[in-house]
């Protein structure tokens, strides 16, 4: 490759963007990533070299799991050291999860590995595959003094930028799919494109990229609604081998303070559930002793999720499950930002 110029790898897990429509029958079938200079010779404009590699048999997000995230993992980790930047493209449904995940799994990370993907196939007349595809490669191959400008995980769609452990889908039909909350853009594409360098992490460049691949998946979500009851409360807690439990809870971190409710839960943190405390709303923060109806899970030793979203607690909690640390460790590494994931 040209010296110089940012040498960007093309990591194709699946999803709609990576499908063209077939004109002869009109079915979409899976775009050769191996033409793509061909196919958006716009990309010929970007100053960098785009080398692609595919997932040996792509899948559609909603069978995405934590060995297919390490299976990408697996292949920045090969590549590292060739490449300036990585794009991977991903269905939008578990965009989030996955990109959360790679956030933490990826220790050490002082390149950019961004995220995107469509709602419309790439071959679509109206797609918007094109410009989210262009942009990400671009923010991938930013430098500056010879070195990325940005070096955390990302995830670009509809002109924005994102810290990928900060969003969550919204919206199942609209162009503009994702939103960050409780966190500032980190890039708006316009005009011109916009970075905006203080929010941006800066990671210690001296460390070297260390994958953890031990992710521990005997973890469970219950969203609190108003009518739930013991059994399905005893029920999911009593699952065997659930090692840590998401509560989604009402507004700054809230649930029902009936004694039946309350006393399961210490019932499974004292044989050493880990329960994580996340609000339902998709902005805001838990705030746990605000309100009467939260002191109680305070008082239970519940840990705060502060402002993280579901999906980068979940990759938090396979992470962080997964190093088999102490309870002592574990409670204060979960309350603590590691990637920029809560404030």
């Amino acid at each position: 490759m040209f010296k110089g110029k940012a040498n960007i790898l093309l990591i194709y897990t699946g999803g709609t963007i990576g499908m063209i429509k077939d004109f002869k029958t009109g079915a979409l079938k899976a775009f050769d990533f191996k033409t793509l200079l061909e196919k958006i010779p716009e990309l010929k404009l970007i100053d960098c070299n785009i080398a692609t590699v595919s997932l040996e048999r792509p899948i559609d997000s909603s069978n995405m799991s934590p060995e297919y995230w390490i299976q990408i993992a697996e292949i920045i980790e090969s590549k590292y050291d060739a490449f300036d930047g990585f794009v991977v493209l991903h269905g939008s449904d578990t965009m989030s999860y996955t990109a959360s995940a790679l956030s933490f799994m990826l220790e050490n990370l002082s390149k950019p590995v961004i995220f995107t993907g469509s709602q419309l196939p790439i071959g679509d007349l109206r797609t918007d595959a094109k410009e989210n595809l262009i942009t990400s490669i671009q923010v991938a191959s930013l430098q500056q003094d010879g070195l990325p400008m940005v070096k955390e995980v990302c995830l670009y769609f509809e002109y924005k930028l994102y810290r990928a452990n900060r969003t969550t889908k919204l919206n199942a039909e609209h162009f503009q799919a994702f939103a960050s909350f409780n966190y500032p853009e980190l890039a708006e594409s316009g005009v011109h494109l916009k970075i905006n360098q203080s929010h941006l992490l800066q990671p210690d460049r001296d460390k070297t990229l260390s994958v953890f691949k031990n992710l521990d998946a005997n973890i469970t979500i219950i969203k609190l609604f108003p009518g739930i009851t013991e059994t399905v409360i005893r029920s999911v807690l009593g699952t065997k081998n659930i090692k840590a439990v998401i509560l989604e809870t009402y507004g700054s971190g809230n649930c029902t303070t009936e004694s039946w409710f309350l006393d399961i839960l210490k019932t499974y943190i004292n044989k050493g559930v880990f329960i994580i405390n996340i609000t339902q709303c998709l902005g805001g923060r838990v705030m746990m002793g605000q309100y009467e109806t939260s002191s109680a899970l305070e008082k239970l030793g519940i840990i705060s999720g502060k402002d993280m979203t579901t999906e980068a607690a979940v990759g938090k909690l396979m992470y962080l499950l997964g190093k088999n640390i102490s309870t002592n460790s574990f409670l204060r590494e979960y309350e603590r930002p590691l990637r920029g994931e809560l404030s």
